[in-house]
């Protein structure tokens, strides 16, 4: 795959970008012009030689499905006698845009990331560029190569796999529990759709009786439901409304 880029980064940048590059895959990249798109931001403005927009977004959208193949395949692996239920949970955990944005922040991510702080905060940013640095490994090396680094190098080193399964995760059948213990109806609206080339994604509001309570943004409604539900769960807990269990 070839990709037509203007000159982006300084050699300073891209010595330091290798050597962190290096330091993931163990090697270094083939293809180290598919890893500077991964770390392109939608926000950030940018064009190739052709003057077409380029971003992370469809590197993001491979890595994910990548991504999931590889940690359903682990788990799968790692717990033989477990059923669909754990294993869709364990994966749901791993590959949450929280858990993928601490990740990347450990990884030390966050500094190749280019983007715009003129349009405000984004907090799935980290969590995208690492599915998108993911996308880039599978292309540059294939799907075994891009394995061996997500379990091998960096789930080994920057996850703990035994904490995340006993971490209470379902904060939404949690909050909906509490509502009918309470006779407090529990529900949930979506009340933005946020547009991009590749995906979207939904900002999503818990209702308490229909008071609005806690917000937030993920690229699958379920998602940012869960999102919003630990958020609203663990503000309800710190006010002393609900007593964590």
């Amino acid at each position: 795959m070839r990709f037509l880029f203007s000159k982006l980064n300084s050699d300073k940048q891209d010595r330091e970008l290798e050597k962190f590059l290096r330091n993931i895959l163990g090697c270094k990249p083939k293809n180290i012009l598919i890893y500077k798109l991964a770390l392109i931001h939608k926000s950030y403005v940018y064009k190739d030689t052709r003057g077409c927009k380029r971003n992370n977004e469809r590197l993001e959208y491979l890595g994910d499905t990548v991504l999931s193949t590889i940690v359903g395949d682990f788990l799968f692996r790692k717990y033989p006698y477990q059923g669909e239920g754990f294993l869709t949970e364990m994966r749901s955990k791993i590959v949450s845009r929280s858990s993928l944005n601490k990740l990347a922040h450990r990884l030390g991510m966050s500094k190749y990331i280019k983007y715009s702080k003129d349009n405000g905060q984004f907090l799935s940013m980290d969590g995208d560029a690492f599915e998108a640095i993911v996308g880039a490994i599978y292309l540059d090396r294939g799907y075994d190569f891009a394995y061996h680094v997500v379990i091998r190098r960096i789930f080994s080193s920057y996850l703990d796999i035994d904490s995340i399964e006993t971490t209470q995760w379902n904060f939404k059948s949690k909050l909906i529990d509490w509502g009918q213990k309470t006779r407090q109806k529990v529900s949930y609206q979506v009340i933005e759709t946020l547009e991009s080339n590749a995906r979207k994604q939904y900002n999503v509001q818990v209702l308490i009786d229909d008071s609005p309570q806690e917000t937030a943004i993920d690229f699958s409604i379920k998602a940012a439901e869960q999102l919003a539900s630990e958020k609203t769960y663990k503000k309800l807990v710190s006010e002393g409304i609900i007593k964590y269990e």
